[in-house]
């Protein structure tokens, strides 16, 4: 065979090296995003009457970013806990007041960015509302921060009580000065939720449910919740007032990491 030219030789080379990068640049087909089972519901789908304030698609939350996973500020719950919670909101609304929902299901890729942040000792830049009595570095030990959740599982959910006509939380901006979360109503930053003693998300023993500490309206307002969600087969979590799973719970041992997104929705 007879010998190439030098200078085909080299163009032949460079084709061949520019086709190599080619394909090795080439994007690989980017995997579908995990869907919902059938279970599960929007849901404003169930009871469009419960107000939603979810929280960590905003920066306003202990990291002061928004979380991982989180695509849409909506609610998403198996169907057995969303009708239990319709039932609890009738019992309210008969009184005049609204559930409001800050946190529902939750994908694993949202725990593993809490995960994530826990373990950066440095990024404290929420610290002084969220968990100012706190050291970062006992977050995992005291409890406040794991690598599971059962809001993983699709039937737990943060909740607060709202007093009727709701009156829409002013939006936090980013940079702004930070109150202690459990300082006076008054003077931490403003939710027109009820007064619960904490802010949603404190990270402080004041927080724990049955705080003896907490009394009067705010200890009432607590009850009330708690009565109310237990009526219809919720079980609180003692040391965050906010904080209920509907029992039994269709998936007690799976943790879903589908995005919080309206087409995350089987069919919907």
């Amino acid at each position: 065979m007879p010998r190439l030219p030098r200078a085909l030789r080299a163009l032949a080379l460079t084709v061949a090296a520019l086709l190599a990068a080619t394909v090795a640049s080439a994007p690989a087909h980017a995997r579908p995003e995990p869907k919902a089972p059938p279970e599960f519901v929007a849901l404003s789908d169930v009871d469009p009457t419960i107000v939603q304030e979810i929280r960590y698609v905003t920066g306003h939350n202990f990291t002061g970013r928004p979380i991982d996973g989180y695509r849409r500020p909506m609610c998403v719950l198996t169907r057995p806990a969303a009708k239990a919670l319709s039932a609890a909101q009738r019992t309210l609304l008969a009184r005049g007041y609204t559930l409001k929902v800050y946190d529902c299901y939750r994908p694993q890729r949202a725990v593993d960015h809490f995960v994530a942040w826990a373990e950066d000792l440095d990024d404290q830049a929420m610290k002084e509302e969220f968990y100012p009595d706190v050291d970062k570095s006992r977050l995992f030990l005291d409890g406040y921060i794991a690598e599971r959740s059962g809001h993983s599982r699709g039937s737990t959910l943060d909740v607060t009580i709202v007093k009727l006509p709701v009156v829409p939380t002013r939006p936090y901006v980013p940079g702004e000065p930070l109150v202690p979360c459990y300082a006076p109503r008054e003077q931490r930053f403003p939710d027109n939720s009820v007064d619960m003693g904490t802010g949603f998300d404190c990270f402080d023993p004041l927080s724990h449910t049955l705080d003896p500490r907490i009394t009067g309206e705010q200890r009432a307002n607590r009850l009330l919740l708690k009565r109310t969600l237990e009526a219809v087969g919720f079980v609180n979590l003692p040391e965050e007032w906010w904080h209920y799973t509907y029992r039994p719970e269709p998936f007690p041992d799976t943790y879903f990491d589908f995005p919080v997104a309206r087409r995350s929705l089987t069919g919907r």
